[in-house]
């Protein structure tokens, strides 16, 4: 239930946002300050497993302006101390400067409002001049803003397990160590339920059951619910083995008013699903894919911190979705549409091949489909 997981790996680590969240990028880096960075003992913030994420909590804190500019260039300081220290030449794992301080802004956002930019601290302009004198509203004393950037430059913990959530789409979600963080690419994958839905509904062929195999923080249960709307499609089932899983999918189907939309089932794949065999209008699945001997070379933010249960996809990588492809066979209706995510390319090929020649005569307009990168990241089809 992951992306990208093949070298080069720190860009797809981090949130990728697309062009509806472009301001949450920040395009130039601020020259680091000689302020000491406070002691660890002082700022010690190591995250409780289940505390509430940063986002929902209220505007209780704040700190001047110049603290928070404080703050931001030992930041911008440990991030350039980091890369410095880093093995020459640098390790594909190694995250690019300009992605950590992206980050920092995001958590900057996330700790203030998304309307607060870092870069005003540094502004001479009248206008900020004038807003110096006010302080910041934030979520988190200064203090814990210190704690958590350590922890991300220094033990390469993931930044939205640090702050509890991950932007996604035009949606803010629920994350927990625990549970796997969706990446951007699997966004794709809502806009072609989105298209599919569409069409059947055009063709008067639309409603019924959709399923999400594996859902995680339940990012395509909730993305695809919300797209289907009401007339569009049916009820979405989220299935996970994953106690952590279905607990931060329940918190997010929760958070967007959708209990009568999506329902959550604990199990592994289709086995939750019995009352739905043969009537599913669709199903998706973003599996472990990651073949088991390269779980140990991804990068540190992965293989240290991300559940391994939500990584590995066997020897080769293909365990979970060549269960996926035999199963959906008879969970699918006549017509019914399955995509699936894929490691990539030589993957794709071969599970494509597989729908097409080993479940022969079961499914029809079978294609692999890029990502935003061109990498053919997802299979698609449609059941006989």
């Amino acid at each position: 239930m992951v992306v990208s997981r093949i070298p080069p790996p720190a860009a797809s680590l981090l949130r990728r946002p697309p062009s509806h969240r472009l301001s949450r990028f920040s395009s130039a880096a601020v020259s680091p300050s000689a302020t000491p960075p406070p002691t660890p003992e002082t700022f010690s913030s190591r995250r409780r497993r289940w505390e509430t994420p940063l986002f929902l909590r209220p505007l209780t804190h704040s700190a001047s302006r110049d603290d928070l500019k404080a703050f931001h260039s030992w930041a911008s300081s440990l991030v350039l101390s980091a890369a410095a220290a880093a093995s020459r030449p640098p390790h594909p794992s190694d995250p690019e400067p300009a992605h950590l301080l992206r980050e920092l802004r995001w958590l900057l956002q996330d700790a203030s409002t998304e309307s607060f930019d870092p870069h005003q601290l540094f502004s001479s302009s009248s206008s900020s001049a004038a807003a110096a004198i006010s302080p910041v509203p934030l979520r988190a004393e200064l203090g814990e803003l210190y704690g958590i950037w350590r922890e991300r430059v220094e033990e390469r913990r993931p930044l939205q397990y640090l702050v509890g959530c991950e932007h996604w789409r035009d949606m803010v979600l629920v994350v927990r160590e625990g549970v796997l963080i969706p990446r951007p690419e699997t966004e794709a994958v809502v806009d072609m339920v989105a298209e599919v839905a569409v069409t059947a509904a055009a063709e008067g062929e639309g409603g019924g059951p959709w399923a999400d195999l594996g859902t995680g923080s339940g990012a395509l249960a909730v993305g695809i619910a919300r797209v289907l709307g009401d007339g569009k499609g049916g009820k979405v089932y989220a299935t996970d083995v994953s106690s952590d899983a279905i607990e931060v999918a329940k918190i997010n189907v929760q958070r967007y008013g959708l209990e009568d939309k999506v329902e959550i089932r604990q199990g592994s794949w289709f086995q939750p699903l019995g009352d739905l065999d043969g009537k599913l209008a669709g199903l998706v699945s973003n599996p472990p894919y990651i073949p088991s001997r390269h779980l140990p070379g991804l990068q540190p933010e992965v293989s240290g911190h991300e559940p391994w249960l939500a990584l590995d996809g066997g020897e080769d990588g293909l365990d979970h979705l060549l269960h996926l492809c035999n199963g959906s066979s008879s969970a699918l209706r006549p017509g019914g549409f399955f995509v699936f995510e894929t490691n990539g390319d030589d993957q794709s090929e071969f599970i494509a091949d597989f729908v097409t020649t080993k479940c022969r005569g079961c499914f029809n307009g079978v294609k692999i489909v890029p990502d935003f990168s061109g990498i053919g990241r997802f299979v698609t089809g449609f059941r006989r």
